[in-house]
């Protein structure tokens, strides 16, 4: 009993010892719980939920405002945006008057801040600076996740329900064009390049690849079911994406356009941060009330941690780079 209850010592040792080395200290881990309308405050070295705090009704998303010096938390049915410490999870401001801010994103020039309104089905573009609406578009069903074009020229969003990406000319604020694609598309994602669109089919079990100067799909690659969200590895060619359903996480070679590898994170994986140092995936479990850690050496899971209700969005300030 004593040689493990010295091994457990050691093996808690280690971890604190390194989080410390990749965490800022005193910085949390934010978690957004969508069932429950609050966010779960998590301190990384003793792997603990410090409190839970009520933020809005059904809290989905949330991203970091261009300067990192705010987080946004959308909160869909609300109507508003909280913004937060990215550090502490404090909460600073709110911004109300936001229509069902589902997914939120501000376009690489920040010159807009865009709003997929997932429950009213339309997209709402807004100066970045002030939050002044400037156009409303209605769409088909369920606009769900949002990417742009490397020059701000244009927003493409996936339309959950109606099987589509929808292509968005930011200067004249009007549709350009649509694409069918398979069953329930979510998650989409533009390569460094600039020349693949990658959306995670939700409905199905694969990940597929656009052309989108072309307007057509090039390929089709087998990942698991409920293919979702994704989040840069950080070395600027391997991007992750999370399989929902099947409770797996694959990660794509965004050079070759394959899947590299792909492993177990029990629980519905949805939204993923990658810590800076690239050794560690964090990722929310959504049907499990979890928050779960992967060793990306090895891909096992380290630790699992209990957080609120259908934990949705995740944030840390200490990740790895978003490409």
């Amino acid at each position: 009993m004593k040689t493990i209850g010295k091994t457990i010592l050691a093996a808690g040792l280690a971890w604190a010892g390194a989080a410390h080395a990749v965490f800022e200290p005193g910085e949390k881990i934010v978690v957004l719980n969508s069932g429950d309308g609050s966010i779960s405050i998590v301190d990384p070295v003793s792997r603990q939920e410090e409190k839970r705090v009520p933020v809005g009704k059904e809290p989905h998303h949330l991203m970091a405002t261009p300067d990192s010096k705010e987080l946004i938390v959308a909160n869909a049915a609300s109507n508003d945006l909280v913004f937060l410490d990215p550090r502490t999870g404090d909460i600073l401001r709110r911004v109300p008057g936001i229509s069902d801010p589902y997914q939120i994103a501000y376009s690489p020039d920040r010159k807009w801040f865009v709003s997929a309104s997932n429950r009213l089905d339309r997209v709402d573009i807004y100066h970045a600076g002030t939050f002044e609406l400037a156009k409303r578009l209605a769409l088909a069903k369920v606009p769900s996740h949002i990417a742009f074009s490397a020059d701000s020229k244009l927003a493409f969003v996936t339309l959950q329900e109606s099987n589509e990406i929808v292509a968005i000319d930011l200067d004249s604020q009007e549709v350009l064009w649509k694409m069918a694609t398979g069953k329930q598309p979510a998650g989409i994602w533009m390569t460094p390049d600039d020349r693949h669109l990658l959306v995670g089919i939700t409905g199905e079990s694969h990940l597929e690849i656009y052309d989108w100067r072309a307007r057509k799909m090039v390929k089709r690659i087998l990942t698991g079911l409920g293919a979702h969200n994704f989040v840069a590895k950080g070395d600027g060619r391997h991007v992750f994406l999370s399989n929902r359903m099947a409770n797996t996480i694959s990660m794509v070679d965004q050079q070759t356009l394959e899947v590299k590898e792909t492993f177990s994170v029990p629980g519905g994986p949805d939204c993923m941060e990658v810590t800076k140092d690239g050794k560690q995936l964090w990722t929310t479990a959504r049907w499990v009330r979890m928050l779960t850690v992967v060793d990306l050496e090895t891909k096992k899971v380290l630790h699992r941690i209990p957080v609120g209700k259908s934990p949705h969005g995740l944030y840390f300030q200490s990740h790895a780079p978003r490409q």
